[in-house]
């Protein structure tokens, strides 16, 4: 069976990297006829070499076997340039299956030239939902969800999802979170000792004041960084909390143009906030892992934070990942600064919010994916 592994931006390749070890697990100790025949397909949706480089290094996946160079641009001229691209590739090498994650452009686009070539589609992260549909990436989510094959779902919510729209039972598969697999695997390599540049980085001052810890930003998406009002109120809320211990906040390139344009980094750099460009995996993830607290509007940290028992304050009205809510560490705080700091001053009261690890988040997702390919 021959299969694309469709990814487009960084958060993809994590959720990819898991199934090409399996694949390559089983490859290694399969007969000629059994093993899978695979292909790494990078639409260039999210692109820098070195940082790309550095990342399939982190994660021990290789270079792409296509890479589409879809580049930057608004929402249509992005997702046509990866469906004429794709299109040249699936008709050139006529794969079985096309597997696609998340809900990027990238995951729309395929899955459609995919499905219009009569090639099955697989999702892994099907089902889930925030209900807001001024989020592109709920749009993606839905559309690859109604055109695929085998609908692959990392918690319960995505299941009553699916069935609420309408799909076959027999194309919904429980597997687990496949991001938790990647976090689970790249602690290992913490703990083993593995390196990677700049992995010495030491946080400023987060031993002040008899040791209260530290916190760690991320904002990206264009509803907090791209309205001056909200940026502007989120910004005062993280200057309140450096007040009592140090903000790291690793800036996205678009995020710090938008604070830079807005006026904002004065107040900062005034502030016991400490920006810093964005980080490789590996050692953002020993940044943050022993954060006191996250304070994020992606997707990924929320799962990963419920994983590991960090406190985690989403800065969103919504989440289509509520089992982050129900079970673990998250909290939506709105994207208000009274919001933030009414939850912040519940946590810096003691009321820490304790969680669980959900059910099947235990580092094997990728193993059940694959296995059920093979059966």
């Amino acid at each position: 069976m021959k299969i694309f592994l469709v990814a487009g931006a960084r958060p993809n390749f994590m959720k990819i990297a898991p199934i090409i070890r399996r694949m390559e697990s089983w490859n290694a100790g399969a007969s000629a006829g059994e093993k899978l025949l695979w292909r790494l397909v990078h639409t260039g949706q999210h692109y820098d070499y070195a940082m790309s480089m550095s990342f399939f290094e982190d994660l021990m996946i290789p270079a792409p076997d296509y890479f589409l160079d879809a580049g930057s641009g608004s929402h249509a001229v992005q997702t046509a340039k990866i469906m004429t691209s794709f299109e040249k590739v699936c008709l050139d090498e006529n794969p079985d299956m096309v597997l696609v994650v998340g809900d990027v452009n990238s995951t729309l686009a395929c899955s459609i030239t995919a499905k219009k070539l009569n090639i099955r589609v697989a999702h892994v992260e099907a089902g889930l939902r925030s209900r807001d549909m001024s989020m592109p990436e709920e749009i993606n989510r839905m559309v690859t969800d109604a055109i695929s094959d085998l609908l692959f779902v990392t918690e319960k919510s995505a299941i009553k999802n699916l069935r609420r729209e309408g799909h076959r039972e027999e194309a919904i598969v429980f597997v687990g979170n496949v991001m938790i697999d990647t976090l689970f695997f790249q602690l290992e390599k913490l703990k083993k000792g593995d390196q990677v540049q700049g992995m010495g980085y030491e946080v400023k001052g987060k031993d002040k004041d008899g040791g209260d810890g530290y916190a760690v930003v991320t904002l990206h998406r264009p509803s907090n960084v791209d309205d001056k009002e909200t940026l502007f109120g989120i910004i005062e809320a993280l200057i309140r909390i450096s007040e009592d211990m140090p903000v790291i906040f690793p800036a996205h390139p678009r995020t710090k143009k938008t604070i830079e344009a807005f006026g904002l980094m004065g107040r900062i750099n005034a502030s016991g906030i400490e920006m810093l460009p964005p980080l490789p995996y590996m050692l953002f993830l020993q940044l943050w892992k022993d954060a006191s607290l996250v304070l994020t509007d992606s997707g990924g940290l929320q799962e990963e934070t419920t994983a590991l028992g960090v406190p985690c304050f989403t800065i969103r009205e919504n989440t289509e990942r509520p089992v982050t809510i129900d079970e673990g560490t998250n909290i939506l705080v709105g994207t208000t600064k009274q919001g933030i700091l009414s939850e912040y001053e519940a946590f810096r009261s003691g009321a820490s919010k304790k969680g669980r690890v959900p059910e099947l988040w235990d580092g094997k997702a990728a193993e059940r994916i694959v296995d059920l390919l093979i059966r």
